[in-house]
């Protein structure tokens, strides 16, 4: 016997406001991939090597974080794809909580999904993409700022253009984006080897390759954005477990051909020491002018995430405007675009706010980092936790796929999602954009109980 909840939420599934189309299959297999690849294959990877190496202490150790990357990545794929393809959704994660958890914990992800995760993820991407800018030409003491406002209107705008041309675009761009890393590999592989340290050992144990794997993860995360087309791809359930397995195995193999170039052509000493492993290994394989190169394939790889993120963000706000009236504005989508149009528009609106704040801090790139990690990990736990929960509430809902080796590999997963909210809190403790996380994070408390308050007294739904 079903559960008010259940109908509540299967009409809740069903339903679209009058005059708004639902999301319909548009994305191939390679269209969905290539936006999770363009999300999780970021600026990350030219930066994290040398602190992994220094972290583990050596090479042996190094290349063990960043094939056991890879390994956990792929269990929390298959996590992930037993979730979205029993409830294929635009809400992605949202979907999950509320089945799971009820209304009120998915709302506030949803709430920190538009504060704080994904505005916060464009916004620390626009500061990539504007570091590197002001490099090859300055527009002032915010330029930074700057060019990352002028990235969030640009792809919001071809965002609100549709969904092909954006799919199209993002294709192009991810492709440029794999190109750049493999170029990084090939200079690497051409340079003479450098020398082996006879004897380098990691000094802290346990404790130092726990830390690496900290940095290995956060490089590798973002392929669970792929929830949030499962609605939209075509080919049914199994489309996006290839979508989820081929992403994986993409993002893996080109970390490990990067990771191990770089250590050919530096070598592990200098890789530990460098401050940017692929200007290093580009500048020594073409000269100066690598440094400039190197630059615009970072910026482009920024550009790639930015676009990738804010495809999926903007229907995070989509779905929660199906379940809260008061939200129903941002419940519009566009049928002849594809894209849920408000959504969009809110998303850019808040991702600018943060770029003015992260403009008037020390550092942008870090205070978002600050800003967006811990709550990012707690809900992306509670995610993996769903998938216990909702095989035993909803046993008899037909599941496409099945992780394998049930219970284990989800709970590996959410002990890797534990940890890692430990280390970003820990990371982010005397750091004021943490507080301010938290500051936001209680707002949206604040917003679920006038919800419930304007429900109690307003008309009836």
């Amino acid at each position: 016997m079903s559960t008010t909840f259940e109908r509540e939420q299967a009409t809740s599934e069903t339903k679209h406001w009058a005059g708004s189309a639902v999301p319909t299959p548009t994305l191939s297999v390679f269209d969905a991939t290539m936006i999770t690849v363009g999300i999780v294959i970021g600026a990350g990877i030219f930066q994290t090597p040398s602190m992994v190496a220094g972290i583990a202490g050596s090479p042996s150790l190094m290349l063990a974080a960043w094939v056991l990357g890879g390994v956990l990545s792929l269990i929390g794929a298959l996590t992930y794809a037993e979730l979205a393809t029993t409830y294929p959704s635009a809400g992605g994660d949202y979907t999950f909580l509320t089945r799971a958890y009820g209304k009120q914990v998915s709302f506030l992800f949803a709430w920190a999904r538009s504060m704080v995760i994904c505005t916060g993820s464009i916004a620390l991407l626009g500061f990539i993409l504007g570091d590197y800018l002001t490099r090859l030409f300055d527009l002032g003491a915010y330029s930074s700022a700057i060019y990352a406002a002028l990235a969030v209107v640009l792809l919001t705008v071809i965002n609100l253009v549709g969904l092909r041309g954006s799919s199209r675009m993002q294709n192009v761009l991810t492709l440029f984006e794999i190109s750049g890393v493999l170029l990084v590999a090939i200079a690497g592989m051409t340079l003479d080897p450098a020398p082996v340290p006879i004897a380098a050992t990691s000094s802290e144990g346990g404790g130092a390759f726990g830390l690496a794997m900290v940095f290995v993860l956060l490089t590798f995360g973002g392929w669970n954005e792929a929830a949030y087309v499962s609605a939209e791809v075509r080919g049914g359930p199994r489309a996006l477990v290839r979508t989820l397995v081929v992403s994986i195995g993409i993002i893996t193999a080109a970390y490990l051909i990067f990771v191990g170039s770089v250590l050919h052509g530096l070598g592990f000493e200098q890789l530990k020491a460098s401050q940017a492993v692929g200007v290093d290994v580009i500048e020594r394989a073409f000269g100066p002018l690598g440094g400039q190169l190197i630059g615009v394939i970072v910026a482009v790889a920024a550009l790639t995430s930015m676009n990738s993120t804010m495809i999926v963000g903007a229907r995070s706000n989509y779905s929660v405007a199906q379940d809260w009236p008061t939200l129903r504005f941002m419940g519009q989508w566009q049928s002849e675009r594809h894209a849920p149009v408000v959504g969009f528009t809110v998303q850019a609106v808040i991702a600018l706010a943060l770029i003015v704040f992260g403009a008037l801090e020390k550092d942008g790139f870090s205070t978002m980092v600050e800003f967006t990690a811990p709550v990012f990990w707690f809900f992306f736990m509670l995610s993996g936790i769903a998938l216990l929960v909702l095989r035993r509430r909803d046993p008899e809902r037909p599941r496409p796929f099945q992780v394998p080796w049930y219970p284990l590999l989800p709970l590996v997963f959410v002990a890797m999602c534990a940890y890692l909210l430990y280390s970003s809190i820990t990371y982010a403790q005397s750091q004021n954009a943490g507080y301010v996380a938290l500051v936001v994070m209680l707002s949206g408390a604040f917003v679920l109980l006038v919800l419930h308050l304007r429900a109690r007294t307003g008309p009836a739904r």
